[in-house]
């Protein structure tokens, strides 16, 4: 069976899903796949307990493709970025320095929300735009290209002629993969471990990293628990302390959390399962090929430092709905792809090899560097200048 479209969009994570709500709100025909069925529960096996900050710059997006109505009720607004070095001969902070979205904007850095629950949000949002087909538990596995379109074999043996392919389908990406794409890979021999926890001090919607070793301990808001503050931990240590926290009984683990946390939040409680991921930074030689275009994960993969890797996917994102809009009748042609290559991939090197700079710079133990480093944010902090330049160079404002 052979199917037909304006746009296929191999991957249905947080990225394809927004893709597919944009471009199915901007009146393209669109469908989307993915060989893993989103799990929208957040206690089902499997459910992503990572979250994701929206950035300024996303809302609008949001806005346009009607998202934004269904994920603001579960909302945590961003207004401060906590700073806290903690990197002396014990766990308790020497330098800690507030970044407050006030200094530049009446609105706050961005929104935090858990991964299943934008899954689940995005899924509902797709049932409702007539013009996008989800085919959740479908993938794509072979990809053949022309001057005038593209025609993309699926897991189910449908096939499908479509005028722009956009992977976004990870950071081994099949579509890059068949389009002959290479990526250039960095490993840290990191790992970090995400879960929710529950804690008596409210964080009062700041977001808070501590640096100490290993990598940042980055506490998000959440949404109150069960009539209790919460945030959402991100956690990076060297790959054998990660699987060795992760094996913890529970209350070794809470004792652990507390004092890597120095206590800035009172005793933590675990609120989820925890779950580990790889740290890696990756960019793509390419950002398109012949009728195709990468984005998200499959274009760029950055350690999780500054809510910088979903924000430079809906960067991505914008850059591919003007050009299409720009150009309808171009769609995913030579000129389009080009331009979008041009418009995007010397933002992502930049902004791989300066996350890339900052988490070596987490993750140093001796002690001298550490004390460096904490010199360093000190001096950042103290010109107000830069201290502006930066929030906006990490909102993405140019």
């Amino acid at each position: 069976m052979t199917d037909s479209c304006d746009i296929l969009i191999s991957g249905g994570g947080i990225a394809g899903l927004t893709a597919a709500a944009v471009f199915g709100a901007a009146g393209f025909d669109v469908i989307c796949v993915d060989p893993t069925p989103p799990v929208t529960d957040r206690d089902a096996d499997g459910s992503d307990l990572r979250t994701t900050a929206f950035l300024q710059p996303a809302h609008g997006l949001l806005q346009h493709c009607g998202l934004w109505d269904r994920l603001e009720p579960h909302a945590a607004p961003l207004q401060i970025m906590r700073i806290v070095d903690a990197g002396g001969d014990t766990p308790e902070p020497r330098v800690v320095r507030d970044f407050n979205a006030a200094d530049i904007s009446d609105q706050p850095f961005g929104w935090n929300l858990p991964n299943w629950l934008l899954r689940r949000e995005m899924v509902a949002r797709l049932h409702e735009l007539p013009n996008v087909d989800f085919r959740p538990g479908t993938g794509t596995v072979s990809l053949f290209t022309r001057t005038a379109e593209a025609r993309v074999g699926l897991s189910d043996g449908t096939r499908i002629r479509t005028k722009l392919v956009i992977a976004a389908d990870g950071r081994n990406s099949p579509m890059r993969e068949a389009a002959g794409i290479k990526v250039h890979t960095t490993r840290y021999g990191q790992k970090a471990l995400a879960f929710a926890v529950t804690h008596p001090i409210a964080h009062e919607n700041v977001s808070t990293e501590i640096h100490r070793s290993g990598g940042p301990f980055t506490l998000v808001p959440l949404p109150d628990w069960q009539g209790q503050p919460s945030s959402a931990i991100v956690w990076m240590e060297r790959g054998p302390r990660a699987v060795e926290l992760l094996n913890l009984p529970e209350a070794e683990f809470e004792a652990a959390m507390t004092e890597r946390s120095c206590g800035l939040f009172g005793p933590l409680n675990l609120a989820s399962r925890r779950t580990i991921w790889p740290i890696i930074s990756q960019s793509a030689e390419r950002l398109s090929a012949q009728r195709v275009a990468l984005m998200a994960e499959a274009a760029h993969v950055v350690p999780p430092i500054g809510a910088q890797g979903l924000n430079m996917s809906l960067g991505d994102l914008r850059s591919l709905l003007d050009l299409a809009q720009t150009r309808p009748d171009g769609l995913g042609d030579a000129q389009m792809l080009e331009a979008y290559h041009k418009a995007r991939h010397a933002e992502i090197e930049l902004r791989v090899k300066g996350i890339d700079l900052l988490n070596r710079a987490s993750m140093v133990e001796a002690r001298p560097l550490r004390d460096a480093r904490a010199a360093g944010l000190n001096a950042l902090y103290s010109m107000p200048v830069v201290r502006k330049t930066l929030m906006q160079m990490g909102l993405g404002v140019r």
